[in-house]
């Protein structure tokens, strides 16, 4: 299919949905089988309004509700307050979606993804940024899935148990007695199946049955066990979207921390991940380099693992030993699998998600239409099938399953000699969940749309302090219930107390021994020792830094690459959206982005004055190198120091350390630029910007 006719095909109408929204799009097949019949088909677009995938297409469309990021302008780029503070953005920026909410979007995304590839054959879904089935792995990325995982799946099975406890405690005394006299009367009739059929269906159809059926109440305030009111683990209600309550300054902030939390409480693997290697490639390293004269953080588990054993009077070492070696190799083998396994089950939560509470500029009712016509069929053949024929068919199917392995062994083999990769077409993704985006996948559409109007999204504004420690307001969005009954069946009294702040709630544990366990006391000889090591770590690695400086000048180009990843204090980061501060070979310079030009391009300049005069319509900037937009084939994020040097600039100097991108064109020229304090913000807008289909690796 050509550009031209999947234009035509993805074309608006009247109501802002797609002409493609029709019953193939509402049906669960494939949108294209080409993955099956041309595999080595490649097809790439230049720029963004070649519309390749829905995402391209949803940008480029005309919406009509609008916010600020979706209306026309007539500069090179509109600054919509990349500079600016929370309340000094006007909202929305993009219509029907609050500013709160596209950045926590933003957040996790850069978050998430670190490193894209172009491809060049149709994507599953008609969406691209799915991960790649070669991902690669490393501690910290595994990190982030688990993070991700907690966010999503964790929190959202968590809300769905404490659901359950509100029903079957009978606090709420209305609400569980209709559920209960439905369903006994439903089992009495032997309507079950059709009642749990009819249900679902209008839980997907109907979004306002979930309120009322399901009514709101914040996470942190609901017992698990009892299903009545508790005292957020927080001490105050400042979330109602996380499960301790913790106070915010963004939406979405506290159930961050909690991940990071939940992350940081695992050991062995995990612990290894919450200090561990990261997967923006780390510079090479070189004798008396920063990374180099810093020991191994992740080290220290096995390091006390192993004195632990001694002390115990346990022989150690590898003559000892013969099982941590290849018990090491295999778990280490085994993760990158496990956390591509993450990734997929995050994947198709965000997805089902999404597909029930649709984000602007998706369509508002396709997906929930093909969920239901799903379950339809479940529905009819429940009135004709009895009890009896249900364990029958099911009982036979397990058997089958169990004992039919030569006949399906065969089947697949056949499958898969005349239908080459059918298990693509088959993925829920291109099939049940076809359009349906993840979230990194809607946040690229997103950014994609302020690129089409020439108004790149700005960033998500930092805190300047920390969440107070005070409750927030609870409306009815939050909390409410179903009929006359107060919710949660609690007093404006006992709501009160559990709501306001109490600061010793969350230190509260199970007993002393747990006390005990928890404690991280070190005594002020322990304080001492860690303030001592605290200075002469920071004192080598200012000398380590300064030497960079003396390397650089006589030529090395590891020192090059190393020169301003550590800023100094109070220094001036806000760039955007045009200009980034950055560093080429350690020349100091700036990056920037011009698309008024025939073909949009990236460039690097030395030239100071871009820091007072901008570089929109300018030609003496006479800059290093020019990469075309459309050109752009891969796009890594880069460490602008080793991992465990990071980690130790950050404890001992309490600095940031500014990363860096690696950019490759489709015939492999590559460009790195190092030490660019916005690096989040310029890698999305290159992802944003043009017309290539990208992956996740």
């Amino acid at each position: 299919m050509t550009f031209d006719e999947e234009r035509n095909r993805r074309s608006p109408d009247a109501d802002g949905n797609t002409i493609s929204s029709k019953l193939v799009d509402i049906l669960p097949i494939p949108p294209t089988i080409q993955p099956v019949s041309e595999p080595e088909k490649y097809e790439t677009a230049n720029s963004l309004t070649e519309e390749p995938t829905l995402s391209h297409n949803l940008a480029a469309s005309d919406h009509e509700e609008k916010g600020l990021a979706q209306r026309e302008y007539d500069e090179e780029v509109a600054d919509l307050g990349w500079n600016e503070t929370k309340d000094r953005i006007a909202e929305p920026l993009v219509g029907r979606l609050g500013n709160e909410d596209l950045w926590l979007l933003i957040r996790r995304f850069n978050k998430q993804i670190y490193h894209v590839k172009e491809v060049p054959t149709v994507v599953p879904g008609d969406l691209d940024l799915n991960i790649a089935d070669e991902e690669e792995f490393s501690p910290d990325k595994l990190r982030a899935n688990v993070e991700r995982f907690y966010m999503t799946v964790i929190v959202g099975l968590l809300a769905a148990v404490k659901h359950i406890a509100r029903l079957r405690s009978w606090r709420e005394t209305r609400r569980t007695s209709c559920f209960c006299a439905v369903y006994f009367a439903a089992w009495i009739s032997d309507f079950i199946v059709p009642l749990l059929s009819l249900t679902l269906i209008t839980l997907i159809v109907y979004p306002r049955s979930r309120e009322v059926l399901f009514p709101p109440a914040p996470l942190a305030l609901v017992d698990s066990k009892s299903g009545g009111i508790q005292k957020p683990k927080s001490g105050v209600l400042g979330s109602t979207d996380s499960s301790t309550g913790a106070p915010q300054n963004f939406k979405g902030e506290a159930v961050e921390q909690e991940a990071s939390n939940f992350v940081n409480g695992f050991a062995s693997i995990v612990v290894t991940s919450a200090a561990g290697k990261n997967p923006q490639a780390a510079p090479s390293s070189e004798a008396g380099s920063p990374d180099d004269a810093v020991p191994d953080p992740t080290g220290l588990a096995m390091a006390t693992a192993e004195a632990k054993d001694v002390a115990a009077g346990v022989k150690t070492g590898p003559n000892y030993d013969k099982t941590k070696v290849p018990v090491e190799t295999a778990m280490w083998t085994k993760m990158r699998p496990i956390m591509h396994g993450i990734a997929d089950v995050s994947d198709t939560w965000e997805r089902f998600v999404n597909a029930l509470s649709p984000t602007p500029p998706f369509p508002r009712d396709v997906y929930r239409l093909r969920l239901a016509i799903l379950v339809v069929p479940l529905l009819l053949i429940s009135l004709f099938i009895s009890s009896y024929m249900f364990t029958k068919g099911m009982t036979f199917g397990v058997g089958f399953g169990f004992f039919g392995d030569p006949i399906i062994s065969r089947g697949l083999k056949w499958l898969n000699r005349k239908f080459p990769h059918w298990q693509k077409l088959m993925e829920l993704r291109n099939t049940i969940l076809k359009g349906v985006p993840t979230n990194a996948q809607l946040t690229l559409t997103l950014l994609r749309i302020g690129e089409a109007n020439k108004a790149p999204l700005p960033p998500p504004p930092s805190a300047s302090e920390p969440p107070p420690e005070r409750p927030i307001e609870i409306t009815d969005v939050e909390l409410t219930a179903t009929g006359a009954e107060p919710p949660l069946n609690a007093t404006d009294e006992e709501l009160r107390d559990a709501i306001e702040h109490d600061p010793q709630v969350a230190r509260e544990t199970g007993g002393p021994d747990i006390d005990a366990a928890k404690s991280s006391k070190h005594g002020k000889h322990g304080n001492r020792i860690i303030s001592f090591f605290k200075g002469t770590t920071k004192g080598a690695v200012k000398t380590a830094i300064g030497t960079d400086h003396a390397r650089a000048k006589v030529g090395s180009h590891h020192a090059k690459n190393r020169l301003g990843a550590v800023p100094r204090p109070n220094t001036n980061y806000l760039t955007g959206p045009l200009d980034f501060k950055g560093r080429y070979k350690g020349q100091k310079g700036h990056i920037y982005i011009t698309t008024k030009s025939t073909i949009p391009a990236m460039s690097f300049s030395t030239n100071q004055t871009i820091e007072k005069i901008g570089s929109e319509e300018r030609e003496d900037l006479h800059p290093l190198w020019t990469v075309a937009i459309g050109d752009i084939a891969e796009i890594k994020k880069v460490g602008g120091y080793g991992w465990k040097a990071k980690i130790i600039v950050g404890w001992s100097m309490g600095r940031e350390v500014a990363d860096g991108l690696e950019i490759t064109d489709r015939i492999g020229n590559v460009w790195r630029v190092t030490a660019i304090p916005m690096r989040d913000e310029l890698f999305n807008r290159l992802v944003a910007i043009g017309g290539q289909k990208w992956e996740a690796w």
